[in-house]
């Protein structure tokens, strides 16, 4: 009977993990309370903190080709420096900024509260690790409050999936935003400005799609990362629709690949991959 018992439980257990898994990741859906913006406003948020501390510790030339954070050797200060950087951007009122300045501190507060949020837990191998939001057998950060923004408790689902995604409805942004993971397109050296992130968003999605964590060929099939199942629906929502994207980045070689994959009727089914190891050299 106990044997029994255990093992309905564990079907259980596997039963919900797989709906959890099957759910996916957050669609896009619209928190209207951030839409409002000042389409004269003039005013340019400074986020020269973020950008020293970028300067001291991001390592852009290691030979895996991602850019990594020793988050071991953050100094007591410079964390410090980044916790007043951040509760800065808390105080910004961002309603009253206009459109561009509005994006460029959404994707660096994303950012700066993803490498805070990854020290304060540190030692940690995997962000998926720090279990502080999200259903049972499915525990993640993602969903936690983390920071205040004109009154309003904010998560980081809530910056990329609430806000980020469904005003600017701009499949680039995925290469912009940083989860801490090996899997993720490259945490950017300087910060977004509202001058500099449609070019930021290009070269970042030429650098990721031209990497072998974005896209590959092993044989005919095509390997991807998990982003573009993850998020068909920015893509075009179907297979056709991300390599149509693909080929917008890609480089030579891997342009003529996608092309006769696309000839070939996208067979075999394209596979996904994501790396949720920390981004730090090891």
């Amino acid at each position: 009977m106990y044997r029994l018992a255990m093992t309905t439980s564990v079907a259980l257990v596997l039963i919900f993990a797989s709906a959890v898994s099957a759910a996916g990741a957050p669609q896009a859906e619209l928190w209207p309370r951030w839409e409002a913006h000042d389409s004269t406003s003039t005013t340019k948020i400074d986020h020269s903190q973020w950008g020293a501390f970028l300067d001291t510790y991001l390592i852009t030339d290691h030979n895996s080709g991602v850019n990594l954070v020793p988050y071991g050797e953050v100094s007591a200060g410079d964390r410090a420096a980044l916790q007043h950087y951040v509760a800065q951007l808390e105080g910004v009122s961002v309603s009253e900024l206009n459109r561009d300045e509005q994006m460029a501190y959404w994707l660096n507060l994303y950012n700066a509260v993803t490498v805070e949020l990854i020290l304060e837990h540190y030692p940690v191998d995997s962000i998926r690790d720090i279990n502080i939001s999200g259903r049972a057998f499915n525990r993640h950060p993602w969903d936690a409050a983390l920071v205040t923004v004109e009154g309003e408790d904010i998560s980081l689902n809530d910056i990329e999936h609430r806000i980020i995604r469904p005003i600017w409805q701009d499949p680039r942004i995925h290469y912009a935003v940083n989860c801490a993971s090996m899997g993720c397109p490259n945490l950017h050296p300087q910060p977004f400005t509202r001058e500099n992130y449609r070019s930021v968003f290009d070269s970042a999605a030429r650098e990721y799609i031209n990497h072998p964590r974005g896209a590959r060929f092993d044989g005919n099939r095509l390997r991807m990362s998990s982003i573009f199942n993850w998020y068909q629906e920015d893509f075009g929502d179907n297979i056709e629709g991300v390599v149509t994207h693909l080929k917008r980045y890609a480089d030579d070689d891997l342009a003529a690949q996608l092309r006769r994959y696309a000839e070939n009727g996208y067979r075999p089914r394209a596979r996904d991959d994501y790396d949720w190891a920390l981004n730090e050299p090891r």
